[in-house]
């Protein structure tokens, strides 16, 4: 263990402020909060910084639909998410917004900068405008039919049906998500950052240690493949802040985003008289600065913010540690399933250091996706920390309370066997230090088997029925009762609440790496109280059942949104009036889903083998980002079954299945009642 003092600041991604936090988020704060509590258990200056991402479109539109501005919809969602990140105990020295006065001001600073750097070029582009709205619209804001395989209702950048990508202008009868109207084509002139120019100086900085091994195999991908100039301009309208020299021009999200590490530590300085901003953040700083990141991000953080903050004179990142998704049960979190489980939802139902201990006890510090079984995930609460570390104190706390006043023995019954836990901690923080919790979670549980079967083969219990072994028995349970502090010390950047309660039980004041090193001795403890119980399976089942009705309310209030909309705006239909005649040539048909696999070269597209009673069909779906081929057999569905064949590059589609929803994952086969019967027609 390293005695040195270290400065080190550290952050997490930004939660975006357009939505609830769940529990694939909480993977990258937890993990970002263990490392932190252990660093500053072993002495260090470390401070945790976050923020929400508060610009861009999808929050300017989603505050027009519900009426508010922007500023409401982002202060109500900050109130949210501090509340969840404070009950799962993520212990942020600092939580801001981007939308802040010190955010502007860095971000207008960087700007500045790179532009009299000669790192910033305009360009005149052809962008998709909304002539209703008066607004250039993102690629996921324009909808329209297919260029290669006419399937209708793709986004602009890339269709869901035959997995095809292409430019927006290449969509045909294309319409604005947000207006219902035909976008037009304009040119706008934009502000560009350019990546190329750092290209010497980010190849060295990735090939270091401030990325991962397949990080920088990624990184190489990237260069072989030349580095662009980035766009980091947005035409108004746009939630943001506008560009100094640039009336109706905005900074585009990702430019100032990672700006709000910077803005939310400059927040913090002007709340403490100790924190001097420059010193952290100037070029060459010897302080510590790390990001904990989900790969997904990867290129941003280790291409684009190194290189602005370089060519804007500050210091750059000491590393970026990125990690891996999780998954529940082995698949991608469903709404469907009741597996997509919001914070809130969890935190209404099970112990949130349940999870902070799961996540430890699978998390290495490579990019592997995470998996939450929840059979496992049963288990391993209830036998490590109930049946092992639990019982530790449970079962030699009532002798010391009730036989020995609550007072420890004088002496260590076992020195060899303390100090070998004591010198076990070094090799479990350096263990934490390299964010291998998963592997110092075997090391802790391995020792707290030694302290269990050390009490199991002392049997002390057997030596109080004994004349004259009274003291003796005091010095096994006084010594499993030290060998329990040293491995909740051990855990308690893990488990704080509980290493609280086990700071009360022990009547100490500290609980600090250091503390331990020598036992506590002729030492009055306090009365045991359950320091955690055990997980059980009627809650977990109940937090399946409530994010399902989550689902359920999510379903009722888009239904009323879309009613209101209608009503309020009146959007004319995009398509023409078809008669009822037409609409009764189209055949219904109950489906049941025997076979349904991935399709090769299609990153959106499923093939199902449909049976509708007097035959079987084959149909290309694209559901892919909803579902997985096993969770759709057996289930039945309903398709268009007298729709003309289509040929595809995969092969030929006989009918169409039919789903609703907004798209994504958000997306919902048709399911008919119970006693539906493949090929019966619906009316």
């Amino acid at each position: 263990m390293t005695t040195t003092n270290r400065h080190i600041l550290v952050t997490s991604a930004l939660p975006y402020a357009n939505g609830s936090i769940h529990i694939g988020h909480l993977v990258e704060y937890i993990q970002t909060d263990i490392w932190v509590r252990f660093q500053k258990m072993q002495g260090h200056d470390c401070i945790y910084v976050c923020a929400d991402d508060a610009h861009g479109t999808p929050i300017m539109l989603r505050a027009q639909k519900e009426g508010i501005t922007p500023e409401q919809l982002i202060a109500a969602t900050d109130r949210e998410h501090r509340a969840d990140f404070a009950d799962f105990h993520i212990g942020f020295d600092n939580f801001h917004s981007t939308h802040s006065e010190e955010n502007r001001e860095i971000a207008e600073t960087i700007y500045k900068r790179l532009r009299d750097g000669g790192h910033i070029e305009k360009r005149t582009i052809k962008q998709a405008y909304d002539p209703e709205k008066e607004m250039f619209l993102p690629d996921r804001f324009i909808k329209g039919t297919c260029p290669k395989c006419g399937a209708e209702d793709q986004y602009g950048d890339n269709c869901e049906v035959c997995g095809a990508t292409y430019a927006p202008t290449e969509l045909k009868n294309p319409v604005s998500v947000v207006s219902g109207a035909t976008p037009v084509e304009k040119e706008s002139e934009h502000y560009f950052f350019k990546l190329a120019d750092f290209e010497l100086m980010l190849r060295q900085w990735t090939q270091g240690e401030h990325t991962q091994p397949a990080i920088s195999n990624k990184l190489n991908e990237w260069f072989e493949a030349g580095l662009q100039s980035w766009d980091i301009s947005r035409d108004a309208p746009y939630f943001g802040f506008e560009i100094p020299d640039a009336p109706g021009k905005f900074f585009y999200v990702w430019l100032d985003a990672p700006m709000g590490y910077m803005a939310s530590f400059k927040n913090l300085c002007s709340k403490r008289d100790d924190l001097d901003f420059d010193a952290w953040w100037k070029a060459g700083s010897d302080y510590e600065l790390y990001h904990f990141i989900g790969k997904d991000i990867a290129y941003f953080h280790t291409l684009f913010w190194p290189a602005v903050l370089s060519g804007s004179g500050f210091r750059t990142p000491s590393a970026v540690f990125c990690h891996g998704f999780l998954t529940v049960n082995g698949q991608k979190m469903s709404k469907s399933r009741g597996t997509f489980i919001k914070a809130r939802t969890y935190l209404d139902n099970l112990n949130p250091e349940y999870l902070r201990y799961y996540f430890a006890a699978k998390l290495g510090s490579g990019i592997d996706d995470l998996d939450l079984n929840l059979d496992d995930f049963i288990q391993r609460v209830n036998a490590d920390l109930v049946g092992k570390m639990v019982n530790i104190a449970s079962r030699c706390a009532g002798y010391i309370s009730k036989k020995c006043d609550g007072q420890l023995s004088k002496t260590c019954a076992e020195p060899a066997l303390y100090n070998e836990f004591v010198a076990a901690g070094e090799k479990i923080a350096a263990l934490y230090e390299k964010r291998e919790f998963s592997h110092a979670v075997r090391e802790i549980m391995a020792l707290a088997d030694r302290a269990n079967q050390y009490i199991d083969e002392q049997k002390p219990w057997a030596l109080a029925k004994e004349e004259g072994k009274q003291e003796q028995v005091r010095d096994i349970y006084s010594m499993g009762i030290n060998l329990f502090r040293v491995l909740m010390t051990y855990l308690k950047p893990v488990l704080p609440v509980m290493a609280e309660a086990s700071k009360t039980f022990l009547n100490i004041d500290s609980m600090q790496w250091s503390d331990i090193k020598v036992p506590l001795l002729d030492h009055a403890i306090s009365k045991f109280k359950p320091l955690m119980t055990r997980v059980e399976q009627e809650k977990v089942d109940a937090l399946i059942a409530a994010s399902k009705e989550d689902l359920k309310q999510e379903h009722h209030k888009t239904e009323r949104k879309a009613s209101i909309k209608t009503v309020n705006e009146n959007i004319e239909p995009i398509a023409e009036q078809i008669e009822f005649t037409d609409f009764a040539k189209v055949d219904l048909r109950i489906a049941k889903i025997i076979k349904a696999e991935h399709v090769e070269g299609a990153d959106k597209l499923l093939q199902l083998t449909l049976d509708i009673g007097n035959e079987t069909r084959n149909v290309f779906a694209g559901i892919k980002s909803a579902y997985a081929p096993e969770e759709l057999e057996g289930k039945l569905t309903v398709m268009v079954a007298n729709l003309a064949p289509r040929k595809m590059r995969f092969g030929v589609s006989e009918g169409m299945v039919l789903a609703a929803g907004p798209g994504g994952k958000d997306l919902w086969i048709l399911e008919p009642h119970q006693g539906a019967q493949p090929g019966m027609r619906v009316k």
